[in-house]
């Protein structure tokens, strides 16, 4: 198990957080919280990038004053990390707080494209021993 994505899921989600925090300084909540539950959906597999989604995710909700979306991203960002090092999350899950967050959800294409090869790329990689390090 690796803590981090791979280079090019990592690099979109970096992108993604950065479009939906320009989205919500420049007022665009909708796009806003579509790019942070795309970069939810790839940050899912790899515990420090699920974890920096919903610290996201919790930040727009205190900006926006969605208060309702705020408690439900608390307890993600405690579920997160775990759930990700358990591989017990809920695939294609948007992360928000209207939707049950145990609930699988269907991936986009575009997106399921993105992790199917970045997790394909993960599992042939030869996995280093701690003597390797």
């Amino acid at each position: 198990m690796t803590l981090r994505a791979p280079h090019a899921i990592g690099s979109r989600i970096k992108e993604n957080l950065a479009a939906a925090q320009r989205a919500r300084r420049s007022g665009d909540a909708m796009s806003c919280w579509r790019l942070l539950e795309d970069a939810h959906v790839l940050s899912q597999p790899w515990p420090l990038p699920h974890v920096g989604a919903h610290w996201a995710m919790f930040t727009a909700a205190v900006a926006l004053r969605e208060w309702n979306e705020t408690p439900g991203q608390v307890v993600r960002l405690v579920a997160a990390g775990p759930a990700s090092v358990l591989n017990r999350y809920p695939r294609g899950n948007t992360g928000r707080s209207a939707v049950p967050a145990t609930q699988p959800m269907p991936i986009r294409p575009d997106l399921a494209a993105l992790l199917k090869t970045a997790l394909h790329d993960e599992e042939r990689r030869p996995q280093r021993n701690k003597r390797d390090r």
